[in-house]
């Protein structure tokens, strides 16, 4: 809802601050008063297209602020988080605009510079135009289907239909997958195949290059040790029959002392006789050395081949990591998805077939809700065509014609809203083939047709309603027209806001709110005024209207009459 108005300086508005309530607020004055100014600086605040013209003339910049008061569940605020604008949803909503005697303007949302396309998008969301010069949405074929949609109270259908939608999509979406699988799979599959042959073949175990690169070290260093011990075994060799020698050669010189008639306890026989022992203990000693080393060899637990076969091992793993471009650890890793993606293409034929299936199952799902909700569509677009028909005769379209048309979409171009084009057409003769509301040629005739749409419309519209904006929509129309559009705002102004131009006393009787604009000043310094009216005000503007120029009391109690019909 609309709360309030600040104007500055647009044409012949100076400063005007404006407070608007819920309900319909009309808006009279004289022709050239300045009614349109009004419009045109909310225009402007809400991103129409600006024109330096707007500015008034010896100032430097027009200025006008909008301020707006959306529910909690209003979708503006969706729009306001994907802008990355900043906002509270308890606190009211300001738009502003300014724009430079050179044209140039700026846009701003709660005080945040934005652009006037963001302001446009805002704007699309609180208010709607129906006037002499546009109809904004109605003539958009695109609000078309959600309109009738709300009308038939078609959401439930409509949520069906989409949930078919997304079904059949992510179907297709698995089969293209599988297809492409299945379209890959003959290159792949002789790949892989070889591949995991040579990875079969190989047998790669977790851990394994750690456990190899370590047996490798300790049977490097195994054979270094070996070959010392055979160098320690090599000084061993003949010690044995040296030292057996030395022992019977000792012995032999120590018989020979005795038998020349030495004493046994004689120096020369002791000493021979402690080097035989001592040569003795010499050979045991290196007896034992000669078993230690034998014993030290035994435990080098080493085969001649093993060192090799164990580099030969971690060579051929190694290899074939840096083939397929992976770690070795990644080798068994690797084996298992290989098989995992062979058995998948072996199975991808299938899986195929049943995603195949399950498409057609999709389909079928989505193509019976959507043709459901397209004869739902069609039986609420009968009965939106007879309400409106209904409409039309009071506000002097009688001779126009109204028809929903629901059009089959291609099935290439259906989607999550069904298969059905929607648009609202008419037909302004009898006679007259049917075509889009940009037909009707007069803006009045436009505008009227939008209000019997709107009142057909309300109370089954969804979500938070726009303001609306009727421009002179009782133009060229008078007595019990007049009559029949004033009765049709009052009752959209039941559930929405309304403003309404209007030259019409009918019209501007019905309202809860009334503006009057007026133009005073010199032939140098005009400026537009504008009144909020009270009671006793209203009926003698409303009087005005009816008699013109000289007020009479048949004027105010033909006033009084209206106001109170």
């Amino acid at each position: 809802m609309l709360i309030g108005l600040w104007i500055r300086d647009v044409v012949l508005i100076e400063a005007l601050d404006l407070s608007i309530g819920p309900g319909l607020t009309a808006l009279t004055g004289e022709t050239g008063a300045g009614k349109s100014i009004i419009l045109d600086a909310l225009g402007l605040a809400v991103g129409v297209r600006a024109e330096a013209g707007l500015v008034r003339q010896g100032a430097a910049q027009a200025a006008v602020s909008a301020v707006f008061a959306p529910s909690p569940d209003h979708p503006i605020w969706d729009v306001l988080e994907e802008k990355g604008l900043s906002y509270a949803r308890d606190e009211d909503l300001i738009l502003r605009r300014t724009l430079s005697a050179d044209g140039r303007s700026r846009a701003f949302v709660n005080d945040q510079a934005t652009s006037a396309t963001v302001l446009r998008e805002l704007g699309d969301l609180l208010l709607e135009v129906h006037g002499q010069h546009e109809t904004v949405g109605l003539l958009d074929a695109r609000t078309h289907r959600p309109l009738l949609d709300a009308y038939g109270s078609l959401a439930g259908l409509g949520s069906t239909v989409s949930a078919r939608w997304s079904d059949w999509r992510a179907a297709r979406a698995r089969a293209d997958e599988l297809r492409e699988i299945v379209g890959r799979a003959a290159a792949e599959s002789e790949e892989l195949t070889l591949r995991l042959s040579e990875l079969d073949r190989l047998d790669p175990q977790p851990g394994e290059e750690t456990v190899l690169a370590e047996e490798r070290a300790i049977l490097g260093a195994s054979e270094k040790a070996l070959s010392d011990i055979s160098d320690a075994r090599e000084a061993f060799t003949g010690l044995s029959g040296k030292l057996a020698q030395a022992i019977r050669a000792v012995e032999h010189a120590r018989t020979r002392a005795i038998a020349a008639g030495a004493a046994e306890e004689g120096a020369a026989v002791t000493r021979l006789a402690a080097a035989s022992a001592a040569i003795d203990r010499v050979f045991g000693e290196a007896q034992e050395a000669e078993a230690a080393v034998d014993a030290a060899a035994g435990a080098f637990d080493f085969r001649p081949d093993q060192l090799e076969k164990t580099e030969e091992r971690l060579f051929e793993l190694r290899g074939m990591a840096r083939k397929l471009g992976v770690s070795v650890e990644e080798l068994s890793i690797l084996r298992v998805r290989f098989a995992e993606r062979l058995r998948a293409m072996e199975s991808s034929e299938d899986d195929l077939k049943a995603a195949e299936v399950a498409v057609a199952s999709a389909r079928a799902g989505y193509l019976d809700a959507a043709r459901k909700l397209t004869e739902a569509r069609r039986a609420a677009g009968e009965r939106l065509a007879a309400a409106v028909m209904g409409e039309l005769a009071p506000l002097k379209l009688d001779k126009a014609r109204f028809r929903v048309a629901v059009e089959p979409l291609t099935e290439d171009r259906a989607g999550p809203g069904g298969q059905d084009r929607v648009a609202f057409e008419i037909a302004t003769n009898p006679g007259a083939p049917f075509g889009d509301l940009g037909a009707i040629a007069s803006g009045g005739e436009l505008a009227r047709f939008a209000l019997a749409l709107k009142a057909s419309l309300a109370g089954r519209a969804e979500g938070p309603q726009p303001l609306m904006i009727f421009d002179e929509v009782d133009q060229g129309v008078g007595g019990a027209v007049a009559d029949a559009v004033g009765l049709r705002l009052k009752r959209l102004a039941t559930a929405a806001q309304v403003l309404v131009v209007t030259h019409s006393p009918q019209v501007a009787a019905r309202a809860e709110a009334h503006w009057r604009i007026s133009k005073a000043g010199d032939g140098e310094r005009l400026r537009t005024a504008v009144e909020t009216l009270s009671a006793a005000e209203r009926e003698e503007e409303i009087a005005r209207m009816l008699a013109g120029a000289q007020i009479t009391d048949a004027a105010r109690a033909a006033a009084r009459a209206l106001m109170h019909a």
